[in-house]
């Protein structure tokens, strides 16, 4: 358990930081995005820090605290805990600077995030592959670095690291002029640790205050919104790792404290819904994002009449999407949108139970995309799993009034997480 901390709102060298980053990261693009815009009939802008260097905006807050360290600080070493976009940004701002660093990664890390991060860092980099969550890695990773006498570069909870993320907001102000005259009415961004809400939010709190700042969180891991109900930072018994660039157990000291005091509001998003605007955003777009990088697009809906006449930001970041990942991300979009439905149905013991459910309880275009007998042995005699692809979500209706009129025997695994995780 982490001690809680109550830190004053530490100041942020938000134009220091600026300078020092200038030369190094990218200024990425700020897009007003037509299709957007028209289905919410508003203007929404997205800021694409998945096009960063290392496609998420995490390397602005590393090279800013690590191009600050004392040379006999950087000649020992640096060390990190990520769980994959902080380690792409320490990697490369390593290389920068000629620095030996190590990484410490969950296990369950996406292998692409793992590959890019030893692509980026090059010799200057070793990765340790230690727990299941951040917060587990974040625990060995402190261990080491004061092992070895070495520096601990944190992924959101340093003055600094904020400082640098906060350069983001200075980017989309500077930019903005070329687009409209009137100012943002809301900016949606998302959070993980709270690096970038804390220092993106500060900025637009001293240039334009009455933008309204709505930080996004994974249904799954509610460390924000936990934080803002206690009034400081607990850390999360469990959370689901699905969204693994912004799902800790415990946001930062300082990032709560500046949160605190600049979020408008903590808004949580289903897991479910983040994978369907990854598929929209592939499929309309040509946008690749990880689940973290859709976050702040996945919620426009839920703001449709507040936003409707606006002029509103999305900060999209990251893009380490693992291509491995697309089928699950395309499951849980369909399980979301009531189109997949898997079941335990025992099969009445008579001839042509089978049959009769395929032909008189399956509508027309109902698709089986998964049958199988759950016991080896007497097979016909057990349930069988069976998933079901709908056309519509409105169908489900209908097919449970029939499951019912056909007295079919059954238990739906999509309402049990338990059973659905041993078995789908």
């Amino acid at each position: 358990m982490n001690e809680t901390k109550f830190v004053e709102n530490p100041v942020l060298d938000i134009e220091g930081a600026t300078q020092r980053l200038k030369s190094v990261v990218t200024h990425t693009p700020l897009q007003l995005n037509a299709n957007l815009s028209r289905k919410y009939q508003c203007n929404v802008y997205l800021k694409r820090e998945d096009l960063q260097i290392v496609r998420s905006y995490k390397i602005r807050g590393a090279y800013n605290m690590m191009r600050q360290l004392s040379a006999e600080q950087l000649a020992k070493g640096v060390v990190c805990a990520s769980a994959g976009n902080h380690a792409q940004g320490f990697a490369y701002s390593c290389k920068l600077l000629g620095v030996k660093g190590v990484v410490f990664m969950p296990i369950p890390s996406p292998q692409q995030k793992n590959v890019q991060t030893k692509m980026f860092g090059e010799d200057f980099i070793e990765v340790k592959l230690v727990g299941d969550t951040f917060d587990d890695t974040a625990v060995a990773a402190k261990s080491y670095t004061i092992a070895k006498s070495m520096t601990f570069i944190p992924p959101f909870d340093h003055p600094d690291i904020i400082a640098g993320q906060a350069t983001v907001g200075v980017e989309i102000l500077d930019d903005l002029p070329n687009f409209t005259d009137a100012q943002l009415d809301y900016v949606f961004l998302p959070i993980g640790g709270g690096g970038l809400s804390a220092g993106v939010g500060t900025y637009f709190k001293l240039k334009t205050p009455n933008t309204k700042i709505i930080g996004i969180e994974p249904e799954g891991a509610p460390s924000m919104q936990a934080a803002m109900q206690a009034g400081y930072p607990i850390e999360l018994k469990n959370i689901d790792k699905f969204v693994d660039g912004a799902s800790v157990k415990r946001v930062g000291d300082y990032t709560f404290a500046i949160c605190k005091n600049v979020l408008d509001q903590v808004h949580l998003v289903p897991e479910g819904k983040i994978c369907t605007t990854i598929l929209d955003m592939y499929n309309e777009e040509a946008i690749v994002v990880e689940p973290a990088g859709a976050m702040s697009v996945g919620v426009l809906d839920e703001y449709a009449d507040q936003i409707k006449g606006k002029n509103i930001l999305c900060i999209v970041s990251g893009g380490n999407n693992d291509i491995a990942r697309m089928q699950e991300i395309k499951e849980r979009s369909l399980i979301y949108e009531g189109l997949k439905h898997y079941f335990l149905i025992r099969f009445a013991q008579r001839p042509g139970a089978l049959k009769e459910f395929v032909n008189k309880v399956l509508g027309d275009n109902d698709d089986i995309t998964r049958f199988e007998y759950i016991q080896k042995h007497n097979k016909e005699a057990g349930p069988a799993l069976v998933g079901l692809e709908l056309k519509s979500k409105s169908d489900y209706v209908t097919l449970m009034e029939k499951m019912k009129t056909y007295q079919i025997n059954y238990n739906e695994i999509n309402k049990d997480d338990n059973i659905y995780g041993f078995l789908i």
